[in-house]
């Protein structure tokens, strides 16, 4: 019998300030819901034990009475608040877990709706295998390296790029090591000018641990403009 507990960690802490839309981008209403309803209920179906959901100081009251009460999400244990970035809100994330005797966590941006079981399913059994996995997808454009003066300098191969995304799952020792070193670190690495953009990098940055990217879907877009508002009442939709 497995007795390995997995938790996931959905962010809803970003002001979204590319939205254009007066309020944070998870909270906007998507087929009459907010957008922070369709994670939070991928992984309330999902196989996951425990949900803890990250977000603004000023949010957690609205988080706790009109969705997780609200929609039934039995699941989330913790509605707590994040910090300035994203990867302090992580951090926060995974402290608030301590407690639990985690196995592994999944991590995953609340604005990213269209995430699923079959998604955290795999996830869960490839994180069983490698310890650090992230989903995503090979890109379709060609991509171009710039210089400083914004000339291309290289031409990637396009076979071996890929956009990434969430969730990212991992062993939560690992991650919960490697955050805790990013944090000890913190002041040197802002200094160095060094951009923390996802937990992947936390892991490949400050562990030995390399990290298995996993097939995801083009669907499993973040909103980040208004265009990718329309994108996503299509798919709903669909």
């Amino acid at each position: 019998m497995n007795t390995e507990k997995t938790a996931a960690i959905v962010l809803a802490a970003g002001q979204g300030k590319r939205m254009q839309a007066g309020q944070p981008k998870q909270f906007m209403l998507l087929g009459g819901k907010p957008v922070l309803y369709y994670a939070l209920a991928a992984f309330e179906k999902s196989e996951v034990d425990e949900i803890i959901l990250v977000t603004g100081a000023d949010e957690i009251d609205y988080c706790r009475a009109d969705i997780v009460e609200r929609y039934g999400f039995h699941k989330v244990t913790q509605v707590i608040a994040g910090g300035k970035e994203r990867y302090h809100s992580v951090a926060c994330g995974l402290k608030a877990l301590k407690q639990s005797g985690c196995d592994i966590v999944l991590i995953h941006d609340g604005a990213r709706p269209f995430v699923t079981e079959e998604m955290i399913r795999q996830m869960i059994a490839e994180t069983k295998v490698y310890h650090a996995c992230v989903t995503g997808t090979l890109v379709k454009d060609t991509i171009k390296i710039a210089d400083a003066e914004g000339f291309c300098a290289t031409t990637p191969d396009r076979k071996k790029v890929w956009a990434v995304q969430t969730p990212q799952s991992f062993s939560y020792p690992l991650v919960l090591g490697a955050y805790e070193k990013l944090l000890a670190e913190e002041e040197n690495l802002l200094q160095a000018g060094v951009s923390i953009t996802d937990d992947a990098m936390v892991v490949e940055r400050m562990t030995s641990q390399k990290v298995k990217l996993v097939e995801g879907s083009y669907r499993n877009i973040k909103l980040t403009t208004p265009e990718d508002m329309i994108v996503c009442e299509s798919y709903l939709q669909e």
